[in-house]
């Protein structure tokens, strides 16, 4: 039996087709995944100005760490310093200050709460120490809203709005380290980062998630026992939760919640 179609229907499915892929792409770009990825290409795009001054890039580092993998958006080496950029592809308006540990994005009719991404880069910055072996002064955190994002009230200088991080990289003009030593840092990031592969990512995301489960197994950085939960009996921090190496006292390794 042959089915005829209509030749009218023909155009008609055309149309259709391509309103279901046009949507498809549409939340496909709007995900926070692809949304992410565009603000890094948009800052790897930008950082092509400094290239030409003696900065070295390098972007989508993955470092190993105690408790895992730490992701970096991006690297920059010179002369003047190490500078270690974080990327945030947002709308709306956004307020926080230095110490806060959570900053808020203001839409008109609702509101969001999101890490200090300060604080989020911090731990970049130390992975980077550890992994150069350089003075943690001569690390600098830089944070790169881009997107339509609004920067309200007293940012500090080093939380930026798209093009704006590369005076801020610019403004450092005294050298701290020679071009042998900006060679060297570079080569020990070539050969300590992890490959980018979406197996490393795949990983990094389940380090992540196990990271923040508390009903996950946790194994102890120093000795390879258990971590498990305790709670600050005194001092500055009584009453908060911690992870602390089952080991105790033996191994006195401790870990922040």
């Amino acid at each position: 039996m042959t089915v005829v179609v209509p030749s009218n229907i023909a155009p008609v499915m055309s149309v259709l087709l391509c309103l279901v892929l046009a949507s498809c792409v549409s939340r496909y770009l709007k995900s926070p995944r692809m949304k992410g990825r565009i603000g890094e290409w948009r800052v790897r795009w930008m950082a092509r100005r400094l290239g030409k001054q003696g900065y070295r890039a390098l972007h989508n580092v993955t470092l190993k760490t105690a408790n895992g993998t730490t992701q970096i958006d991006h690297v920059l080496l010179s002369r003047f310093g190490c500078f270690v950029l974080e990327t945030k592809n947002m709308k709306g308006w956004i307020f926080g200050s230095e110490h806060e540990a959570n900053w808020t994005q203001q839409f008109p009719r609702q509101s969001f709460s999101f890490q200090n991404p300060l604080r989020q880069n911090y731990k970049h910055l130390k992975a980077l120490e550890t992994t150069l072996g350089v003075p943690f002064e001569h690390l600098h955190s830089v944070i790169i809203f881009v997107g339509s994002a609004r920067l309200k009230g007293e940012m500090p200088a080093n939380v930026t709005r798209g093009t704006n991080f590369v005076p801020f990289v610019q403004s450092f003009k005294i050298p701290v380290f020679s071009e042998a030593q900006v060679e060297a840092m570079h080569e020990a990031l070539l050969t300590g980062r992890l490959a980018s592969t979406r197996a490393t990512q795949r990983a990094h995301v389940q380090h992540l998630k196990q990271r923040n489960d508390p009903q996950a197994r946790r194994e102890c950085p120093k000795c390879g026992s258990r971590m498990v939960l305790r709670t600050a009996k005194a001092g500055a921090r009584e009453g908060q939760q911690f992870w602390g190496c089952s080991g105790y006292p033996e191994c006195r390794a401790t870990q922040a919640l």
